[in-house]
């Protein structure tokens, strides 16, 4: 946002409001839904409130993964579905890649997107085991189109220190999150739709959305709020607001890039339990993101993006101990945001014909892509369509609440504790995973 100018802010709700249908949260969520629903029956009347600004949020500052992952696995569905729905839900995100692409081409939107794939990483042998368990695992499914590589393989890609070993698939591209979420804004609005900003829903009720500013009243009322779920009344624990924290470096000498490489521009990650993701970025900077204090008491959301000094410091460290030519370059931007986490940690669209009420999210971090199915989906649930969308597995499906506090909290931080213990002791050389990473995943419900 800071590149690209934050906006100018649009008229906040000027009190009561009739519409046929009201989007609550104007993420790429709310926005996709938006633009789909405006595209097929121009004659709705579509209105997305926003607390803060288009774009505020997960969406105009994620790490730029346009990937096809599905947000707590295939394997999920396959009791529940069977197999050929898990398939399909995996297509499906692989296809939606590229329609966020279509779309960002056909509207004008410049998001530095380059679709490079994606690259995970192992840096130690517990780590490799587990990348070639996941490599193992993944050929059993089509759709996947995995390639495993050796050291040496990895490194001609991106230069990582003390890399062993790296999984790469097409299926990934890299996005500049803001320009997105803006650039979507624009083209929703040319199409017809008002956004209403600065105004903050404080409860959704079947047919209403009640705002400081007055009462949206509409057929169709969708929940698409992400991280910041909780500040719906009754919604406190529906989902819990993890946080996740970014840094970027200046712009890097082309010295710097002939020892890293990166000239796929693939995203990068890898097989840690705290695990990272990075960017290079259209302007040469290198975008590096993990975890920071993952969870905040009560379910307490992030508000402008305050990073810790602790969390900027850990993250600065891990990008030199993987790019040692970076360890003078500045680091000259750092934030924080909130994802959305389901207790079984399962992304979710789904829509009530009885009430009107709709919902998306809980994309724990995946919902670059997934946005964009979820928009697509919620606009054939709420015109009344029966299509290959509304019959993916993910479609309705509910996780249980998280735990009352202080439970809540307690479990996060033993998680995160133990995960980050298991990785230092499986960077001393464990060769096989933590136990206490099992235990901590198990608490999880992952």
């Amino acid at each position: 946002m800071q590149q690209v100018g934050v906006p100018a802010e649009r008229p906040a709700l000027p009190g009561d409001l009739d519409v046929d249908v009201a989007i609550v949260g104007g993420g790429y969520t709310g926005l996709w839904t938006a633009y789909y629903l405006k595209r097929d029956q121009p004659d709705l009347r579509i209105a997305v409130l926003e607390q803060r600004f288009a774009g505020f949020g997960a969406s105009g500052r994620n790490g730029g993964w346009l990937t096809n992952s599905v947000t707590g696995g295939r394997e999920q569905y396959v009791k529940a579905h069977g197999r050929d729905a898990a398939i399909e839900q995996q297509r499906a995100l692989n296809e939606t890649v590229d329609e966020v692409i279509r779309v960002a081409g056909a509207e004008g939107i410049d998001a530095g997107i380059h679709k490079g794939g994606e690259l995970e990483i192992a840096t130690a042998p517990a780590q490799l085991a587990r990348l070639r368990a996941a490599a193992a695992a993944e050929r059993e499914w089509p759709a996947t189109d995995v390639e495993e590589l050796d050291a040496r393989e990895s490194a001609a890609r991106v230069n990582v220190a003390g890399v062993l070993g790296g999984l790469w698939h097409p299926h990934c591209a890299r996005v500049h999150p803001a320009k997105l979420a803006l650039g979507l804004a624009a083209a929703v609005e040319r199409l017809g739709v008002t956004i209403y900003e600065g105004t903050r829903v404080t409860e959704i009720a079947p047919g209403e959305a009640r705002t400081e500013h007055g009462t949206v009243r509409a057929a169709h009322v969708l929940r698409a709020t992400e991280g910041f779920t909780p500040n719906l009344r009754g919604e406190h624990r529906t989902w819990l607001p993890m946080n996740s924290s970014m840094i970027v470096t200046e712009p890097l000498a082309a010295s710097v890039w002939e020892e890293i490489g990166w000239n796929g521009r693939e995203t990068l990650g890898d097989f840690a339990h705290v695990y990272v993701y990075a960017q290079r970025t259209v302007d040469d900077r290198i975008a590096f993101g993990g975890r920071g204090v993952p969870y905040r008491y009560g379910s307490r959301v992030d508000v402008d993006g305050a990073t810790q000094p602790r969390t900027i410091e850990s993250l600065t460290a891990l990008l030199h101990r993987y790019f040692p030519a970076t360890t003078d370059a500045a680091i000259e931007h750092a934030w924080a945001g909130v994802l959305g986490v389901p207790r079984d940690w399962a992304a979710t669209v789904g829509h009530d014909r009885a009430t009107g009420l709709g919902w998306a999210g809980g994309y724990v971090g995946t919902g670059v892509t997934a946005t964009n199915l979820a928009g697509r989906t919620l606009r054939d649930l709420v015109l009344g369509r029966d299509s290959g969308l509304t019959r993916l597995p993910w479609v309705n499906h509910r996780a249980k609440r998280w735990e009352v506090e202080p439970l809540r909290w307690l479990a996060v931080q033993a998680i995160y504790t133990a995960y980050h213990a298991a990785d230092r002791a499986e960077l001393r050389g464990r060769a096989t995973t933590s136990p206490i990473a099992k235990v901590a995943g198990f608490v999880a419900g992952r």
